[in-house]
């Protein structure tokens, strides 16, 4: 029996201050091409990436609970970071114009890709978000501490000039910052909750959920929502940057604060944190021929688009698997698609070439 209802986590989460800025539920359906062709498990997609704040995302979602965390503290400018063609940047520029507080974007280049104005950093510069750009190391995605100095040296900088500024660590994900809750987690136990309807609305209960998983909160949120209301279902995290040993542990300690947070009182075990580390390949933001491969097989089979740093690396990894076994056949999958869709076209060239 699961240790709470749905009611309980609605009524919890429903305590936390939250603006309005998506569409909800975001749509759940059966990829029935691909689930004929890999005959193996039954694989739904929920369409995260339809959330609709500036082409969509994962990111939007936390943004509800951690622009109204801004907008309580009454700051006047938000600061965070990311790579060059962050979504999370993008869509925390796109809902801080909104509510009319400023952005401060540092953009890091962690793949080598052009600096110029296109995908993510062109829509940022139509928003008129202030962008900083700095070099990091290749292939993998900028910590928290590797970031807040810098990003504490800018806070003080504003608050010289009168105005009030608001660090978010990236993806919103860490207690980091200005944030002192783990919003970001707490946003996709919510979006847990709202799938686990839609999938007891079809006749089931998941047995897996596969994600692409870069910062933690997205799984660390899920990974609390399988505890708290389901039996066996397992969140599979698809990591597009770092080791699974580092990775599992950013997960734990963003799920654990969420509990804490929340007051559940659940035990996150060793076993219940899946991250594989086996689809990076060359990095964060490399774009490969699988990755290639796999944006044209779904898109021309489902209608849908991949984006190339993080649900393309996680389709490649469930695609894998199931041919693995690792999903069996009668499973029911559901794979989260988290956006990032404006990557695609500074990638172009690379991708042309390994699709000729």
């Amino acid at each position: 029996m699961a240790a709470f209802s749905l009611a309980d986590i609605r009524a919890r989460i429903a305590k936390f201050p939250r603006i309005e800025l998506i569409h909800l539920p975001t749509p759940l359906r059966k990829l029935d091409a691909l689930t004929a062709e890999l005959g193996g498990p039954d694989i739904y997609i929920k369409r995260d990436d339809l959330t609709g704040l500036a082409f969509g995302g994962n990111k939007s979602r936390k943004l509800e609970f951690i622009l109204a965390d801004i907008l309580e503290k009454k700051a006047d400018t938000v600061i965070t970071w990311g790579s060059l063609q962050s979504n999370w940047c993008l869509q925390t520029a796109a809902a801080a114009r909104k509510y009319g507080v400023n952005p401060i974007l540092v953009l890091f280049k962690s793949y080598d890709i052009p600096a110029g104005f296109d995908g993510n950093m062109l829509l940022e510069r139509i928003l008129d978000a202030d962008l900083r750009i700095r070099e990091a190391r290749k292939g993998k995605v900028v910590t928290v501490e590797e970031t807040i100095g810098l990003l504490n040296e800018i806070a003080d900088e504003e608050r010289k000039k009168g105005r009030r500024p608001y660090v978010v660590p990236v993806g919103g994900s860490m207690v980091a910052g200005d944030m002192t809750r783990p919003l970001g987690a707490v946003s996709y136990m919510n979006a847990f909750a709202e799938m686990l309807e839609q999938t007891r609305a079809l006749g089931f209960v998941p047995d897996a959920i596969i994600h692409a998983t870069g910062s933690g909160g997205t799984q660390g949120g899920l990974l609390l929502g399988t505890v708290a209301l389901t039996e066996g279902c397992r969140v599979v995290g698809i990591s597009v940057s770092d080791e699974k040993e580092i990775f599992s542990g950013w997960v734990r300690e963003i799920a654990e604060a969420a509990d804490k947070t929340m007051g559940l009182g659940l035990t996150i075990g060793r076993d219940d944190i899946i991250v594989l580390d086996d689809y990076m390949k060359d990095g964060y933001g490399i774009v490969n021929k699988n990755v290639a491969e796999v944006i044209r097989l779904i898109f021309r089979t489902e209608g849908i688009v991949l984006d190339p740093v993080y649900t393309s690396k996680a389709m490649v990894g469930l695609i894998d698997l199931v041919r693995k076994g690792f999903f069996k056949k009668g499973e029911r999958v559901v794979f989260f698609h988290t956006g990032g869709t404006p990557a695609l076209f500074p990638n172009r060239d690379t991708l042309l070439e390994y699709l000729k």
